[in-house]
């Protein structure tokens, strides 16, 4: 029962159903669309009717008007109120799929020196004649042994020192932090403890679980950020907080909770106990790292974007809520500006531009590109607003990378034939084999990587102009183009559902990869440079980019294509360095505090160069590197030919 006046969105969640949500319920996205079903549904005595529902509002309203009428008894359920007894149907489209989480642990040569120490005590047994307590025989015994003065020891362990004294015969393991705090006692010899290193990322959560004494990496895990129901985007989140004060600490309940499903999960694939990890390290984006602390994001959703506090930090697990061992330490990575957080200061750690002589950019691609450009020399970094579109959302046909999603798509420049791959098949469409392998999950849309793929290779053949718009002089040569009211779309796959590309989906890939650029721009600027020498493409979405397809949209500067890299889940990896090495915090702790940072808010420059990396790939920069290995489609003034089959001069055409 639910009283009078709740959302249905609210009312979903609270059930445990994951209804959609991009916009963080502003009733923008449509996403969260769900059917009211009208009629007596005696197995649940309910009576269902469409006048149970709040009337339709304006955000409603609007949302017929600018996207698409929305049909009879259906609604958004992050408008719609509960009026009285209802049955609601959520069709398949707005149901939250099994994401497939990409972001696998990457082997490193890394030094192990790890904070947390093993030391096998033997003490002897207690005695009559002796007035000493057993801690500090124990403090006395690892001084003698191993020079650690000064030690205190974690509430958690006190009540468990004594039985494990005796159960190991007078022999323990000392589990020691930073040689200053006794952690965990365990009877008799020990030889091994864990530590786990975790991305929180707006759309995903990773953690990699690691054998402290060896280094070995034994599992890694990935989940979708619960909080994504909120909204998918992180300013929606926040959004989300303003309209809903209370619910910072929902936000923060959630990602813990789903912290502590993915620390079961690996730990389960280790065969180990949660309690045996020991220590733990956190990169973040800004909003995820305060969120995940327990502080509200509100600040940082408008200038002067004032972070909480941007200092590494070392606290307790359980002051964290993470059901792991009671003495467990956490430490955050700092970070760097205001949107730019601890997962960049991590990817800086991972790559080490600021060791580097040649000048590298190092980007983050995700709803929130973190931009870092520089060397040994200088270090600049800078966010930019990308939005959701390369995570799969404002895009028609759009989705996470699940199976069944369009990842890798090719055009023929001149047929127009389409060939693509999906995720959860090896094979292409058009090869033998291809409807038998995907029938199980289907073709069921397209992920990140195969829009930015599409719309690329769709400049490459000429559906789109250097503008971005999609010619419908083609229709006449090619079925895949067809009207679609003033515009045209071009058709991917057809199926049991149509798989398009919309002219609104190419302008929403402008729009992102437009701040992206245009805050690289901003960046070389302040570094006084036109040219890069090295590009690493970070993330679970930007490992996935094809670095051509990448240069083509230019979402990056020209640079020799060997030079462009995927650096994989570089957050990951920075978290992971600097849990199995220590001396990587002081490190990047003072790296952060040198690294340049640039609001691309403020800059006056941001909206010019944004206005030119709209085209495809820049108005201005001519990307001589790019063009020297793949063939530059013809220019809008080429002929082409009108519905007449006469020849015409192609206009230009101006970007809405």
């Amino acid at each position: 029962m639910f009283p009078h006046g709740t959302a249905l969105l609210d009312a979903a969640r609270s059930l445990g159903v994951d209804v959609d949500s991009v916009c963080g319920g502003r009733g923008l996205c449509g996403r969260c669309r769900v059917i009211c079903a009208v009629g007596d549904f005696s197995k649940h005595a309910i009576h269902s009717r469409a006048e149970h529902l709040s009337p339709a509002g304006e955000a409603e309203n609007q949302f017929s008007e600018r996207r698409r009428p929305l049909e009879e008894n259906h609604r958004l359920s992050c408008q719609a109120l509960i009026q009285g007894d209802l049955v609601i149907d959520v069709p398949a489209e707005s149901q939250m799929h099994r994401q497939v989480v990409r972001k696998k642990a990457e082997y490193r040569d890394i030094s192990l020196n790890t904070s947390v120490r093993l030391h096998v005590v033997e003490l002897q047994p207690a005695d009559l004649r002796e007035a000493t307590g057993d801690l500090q025989r124990l403090y006395d015994a690892l001084n003698q042994e191993w020079q650690l003065a000064g030690l205190d020891c974690d509430p958690a362990v006190l009540p468990h020192l004594q039985r494990a004294l005796r159960e190991g015969g007078w022999q323990v393991t000392v589990a020691v932090h930073d040689r200053s705090r006794i952690v965990a006692v365990w009877p008799g010899f020990r030889n091994y403890a864990y530590g786990l290193a975790i991305d929180i990322g707006s759309t995903t959560i990773a953690a990699h679980l690691y054998n402290l004494t060896t280094g070995e990496n034994l599992a890694t895990g990935g989940i979708m950020n619960p909080q994504i129901r909120f909204g998918e985007d992180l300013m929606s989140r926040v959004s989300y907080v303003l309209m809903h004060p209370e619910a910072s600490d929902e936000l923060t309940d959630v990602v813990r909770n789903g912290i502590n499903e993915l620390i079961a999960d690996v730990s389960r694939e280790a065969d180990i106990e949660p309690v045996e990890i020991l220590d733990v390290t956190v990169a973040g984006n800004p909003i995820m790292h305060h969120l995940f602390l327990g502080i509200s994001p509100v600040e940082l959703g408008g200038a002067p974007f004032a972070l909480a506090t941007d200092g590494a930090l070392n606290l307790r697990a359980r002051d964290l809520g993470l059901r792991i061992n009671a003495g467990a330490t956490v430490y955050v990575l700092p970070c760097i500006a205001g949107h730019v957080g601890a997962d960049a200061a991590a990817m800086v750690l991972a790559e080490e531009p600021h060791l580097l002589e040649e000048i590298s950019l190092v980007v983050d691609v995700g709803t929130n590109a973190e931009i870092v450009l520089g060397n040994r020399d200088r270090m600049f970094a800078c966010s930019s607003p990308t939005g959701p579109a390369f995570e799969g959302a404002q895009i028609s046909c759009g989705q996470r990378a699940a199976a069944g999603a369009i990842e890798r798509v090719r055009v023929d420049r001149e047929t127009l034939d389409v060939r693509f791959s999906v995720i959860g098949s090896d094979l292409w469409s058009d090869d033998p084999g291809f409807a038998e392998a995907v029938q199980a999950f289907g073709v069921t849309g397209i992920c990140g990587s195969g829009i930015i793929e599409a719309v690329a290779e769709m400049y490459l053949a000429g559906v789109i102009s250097e503008d971005g718009v999609i010619d419908g002089g083609l229709a006449e040569r090619s079925k895949r183009i067809v009207p679609d009211d003033r515009t045209w779309t071009f058709v991917l796959y057809e199926g049991q559902q149509r798989i398009v590309v919309t002219q609104n989906d190419v302008r929403q890939i402008q729009l992102a990869k437009a701040a992206l650029y245009a805050g690289v721009k901003l960046l070389l600027d302040r570094a006084g440079i036109e040219q890069v020498e090295r590009i690493r493409l970070a993330g679970a979405f930007g490992s996935h980019i094809d670095p051509l397809y990448a240069m083509v949209l230019g979402l990056i500067p020209d640079c020799d294509l060997d030079a462009v890299e995927s650096a994989g889940n570089a957050a990951g990896t920075g978290a992971a360095i600097a849990l199995l090495d220590t001396s990587t915090r002081a490190e990047i702790e003072a790296t952060v505090r040198d690294i340049e940072k640039i609001e691309t808010a403020v800059e006056p420059k941001f909206q010019e160069y944004f206005v030119d990396a709209m085209a495809i790939p820049n108005k201005n920069d001519t990307f001589p590197k790019l063009f020297s290995v793949v063939t530059r489609p013809q220019s809008d003034t080429s002929p082409v030919r009108s519905n007449t089959g006469r020849p015409r001069r192609r206009r230009r055409q101006r970007t809405r």
